[in-house]
């Protein structure tokens, strides 16, 4: 098949590479080449751009291929998921935990391919799936989008922990949490709980959360050791993700009445509360069942 990648980051290169490992004809369009990419003889077009370049570069897409989506936030401009910015074409969403720098030394890893089009999902698992890259169909689009988009806010937290070096008790009760705000999102927008539990959810919460070059986590690391998130996204170097969503998926959440205290706190302190605060706040709330 002819893939076109929009996006030569790390993440849109190693899934290149996926792609030309199964002798798929693939063209990587970085900004430069954005308006001359071969849109029209594509089978499909990949994006692998920010969350917050995704709805400028789907401008520059003509032709009408089906669209699969790489990028893990929401639209900074609408609030909402980013397959919903695509009009009159198939869109899938493709999401897991995959450390790009692992898919690129072909180190095994899997996915969920997600789509309302049953049929193009299960094209896309057929033509990508490899021996060191397993995809599983999904059907949830909503869960797979708001998992991808909010698990990088939790890791900004998991990363203030490490700063803190609040030990890895504190971490794994974080990350729980953190998924059961996922869940809770979720479910008020329709998605299916298996989805929480699965590689978009908990398997991606967790690499994101623990992997040591994960930009979020060291995001949230570096935050916590005295800089500021400009000078965290400096030292990265990249693009961190959460910084991004996290001020958007506060947002939303208030506007459909769903309660994120992490969320909410991640915001406060990229907006100058001390994290230690923030700490102590989240573990003084009121006790609850879980």
């Amino acid at each position: 098949m002819r893939f076109v990648v929009v996006g030569g980051g790390a993440w849109g290169t190693a899934f290149a590479k996926v792609l030309r490992e199964r002798e798929h004809d693939v063209f990587v369009a970085v900004r430069a080449s954005l308006d001359d990419a071969p849109y029209d003889e594509a089978d499909v077009v990949v994006l692998a751009v920010p969350s917050h370049a995704f709805r400028e570069v789907l401008g520059h897409v003509t032709g009408n291929a089906p669209i699969l989506g790489l990028s893990k936030g929401l639209d900074p401009e609408s609030g909402e998921r980013l397959s919903t910015l695509v009009h009159g074409r198939p869109v899938a969403v493709l999401s897991g935990p995959n450390m790009a720098e692992e898919v690129a030394d072909g180190l095994p890893s899997a996915a969920v391919v997600a789509s309302a089009d049953t049929r193009l999902a299960t094209r896309l698992q057929e033509v990508i799936t490899s021996p060191v890259f397993r995809l599983y169909v999904q059907s949830d689009l909503i869960g797979v989008e708001l998992c991808a988009a909010a698990k990088n806010v939790i890791a900004l937290a998991a990363g203030g922990v490490d700063g803190l070096g609040l030990g890895d008790n504190a971490k794994a009760a974080l990350n729980t949490r953190g998924l059961v705000e996922m869940a809770r999102l979720g479910e008020a927008y329709g998605a299916e709980p298996e989805t929480f539990s699965g590689l978009a959810g908990m398997g991606d919460l967790m690499v994101t959360c623990f992997h040591p070059s994960g930009r979020n986590r060291r995001a949230g690391e570096l935050i916590a050791r005295g800089a500021t998130a400009d000078e965290a996204r400096a030292a990265i170097g990249q693009v961190v993700e959460g910084l991004t969503t996290a001020p958007v998926l506060r947002d939303l959440s208030r506007r459909i009445g769903v309660e994120l205290p992490i969320t909410e706190g991640v915001c406060a302190v990229l907006a100058g509360q001390p994290l230690d605060e923030l700490a102590g706040s989240l573990m003084g709330r009121r006790p609850t069942a879980e």
